[in-house]
């Protein structure tokens, strides 16, 4: 399994490698400065491994140089490259980079890895500091609910149906009684307990109507929600205890970063001249045809509608 792991890192590696070397030589002819050499640790069918190639491998998957391994370590480390090699030669060989998949996929993983790369250089010596890490806290505390709930529900198919389980309760049958026997959630187990929880965990209809009922309470009309028809009762409510400022200080780190670098991709995005050839209301798998943009944006302003460039990639930001 450990080998495999390795394998699979560095058939990706190779062909990463393979893709940056191919970006590198399309790059501009002009450069005053030759390529820094590295030695060759192997060659397959004529083609050279280096020696960076080797040890960026080795730090990848064990964090380690190569110094620090075994001699039997190392060789297998070799013979996976060497293997990788081959495996990514062959692909090439057969046309599979040429592939609409494969090739977009390669294009979407230099697209990551710069992105990356320029993130990491950017972010150099920004580490944030304690007050921009509590501010950060505050404000996600700010928008934290205020209540958790504890509540129980009989799910069923029909409306009917559960206007007979209210009719029931009413009667004098016992909820989670009736949970066992009627309810189609797997929360039938329990009674129909679905322990604490926030609003913001359940859906629409669920929320409204477990925050309009008071403690002890069950619902006297059935919700209806995507998954049938409820009849909610709910347990009790406690307020909601956000986690301590150093528990959550490092994820907290990561989200000041990822503004900090949005922020200034958003200010190379007003500094680019960026047209769009898709109309999002209109838009079809044909559109995107060269000639004149179906939305011009001068200056690098988005137009209104349209997503900014690069959200997809930049998920992490938020």
């Amino acid at each position: 399994m450990k080998h495999l792991r390795i394998l699979c890192l560095t058939v990706a590696l190779v062909a990463l490698a393979a893709a940056c070397q191919q970006f590198k030589s399309s790059s501009t002819a002009s450069q005053s400065s030759p390529a820094t050499s590295s030695p060759t640790v192997a060659t397959v069918d004529g083609t050279p491994i280096s020696r960076d190639l080797y040890e960026f491998y080795i730090k990848g998957v064990t964090g380690k140089t190569s110094s620090d391994l075994s001699p039997e370590q190392r060789s297998q480390a070799l013979d996976n490259l060497i293997r990788a090699q081959l495996i990514a030669h062959e692909a090439q060989q057969e046309g599979l980079d040429k592939q609409p998949d494969t090739a977009q996929l390669m294009k979407m993983e230099r697209l990551n890895i710069l992105e990356q790369a320029l993130s990491q250089k950017f972010l150099a010596g920004k580490t944030p500091t304690d007050e921009q890490l509590k501010a950060e806290y505050d404000a996600e505390v700010a928008k934290m609910p205020s209540t958790e709930y504890h509540a129980r529900h009989i799910l069923v198919a029909t409306q009917p149906f559960a206007e007979k389980i209210i009719a029931r309760l009413k009667a004098g049958e016992k909820f989670e009684d009736l949970a066992k026997a009627e309810s189609m959630d797997s929360s039938k187990n329990n009674g129909g307990d679905l322990g604490w929880f926030t609003l913001d965990h359940m859906v629409k209809p669920f929320a409204d109507a477990v925050s309009g009922l008071k403690v002890g309470q069950y619902t006297t009309e059935p919700v209806q929600t995507q998954y049938g028809w409820h009849v909610i009762q709910l347990l009790g409510t406690r307020p909601v205890s956000p986690p301590p400022f150093d528990q959550v200080k490092q994820r907290l780190g990561q989200v000041v970063e990822a503004k900090q670098f949005r922020d200034y991709t958003d200010g190379l995005l007003k500094q680019a001249q960026i047209e769009t050839y898709l109309d999002p209301q209109t838009d079809s798998q044909t559109s995107g045809k060269s000639g004149e943009p179906a939305v011009a944006s001068p200056s690098g302003t988005p137009a209104a509608g349209a997503p900014a460039a690069g959200a997809a990639a930049s998920g992490n930001s938020g």
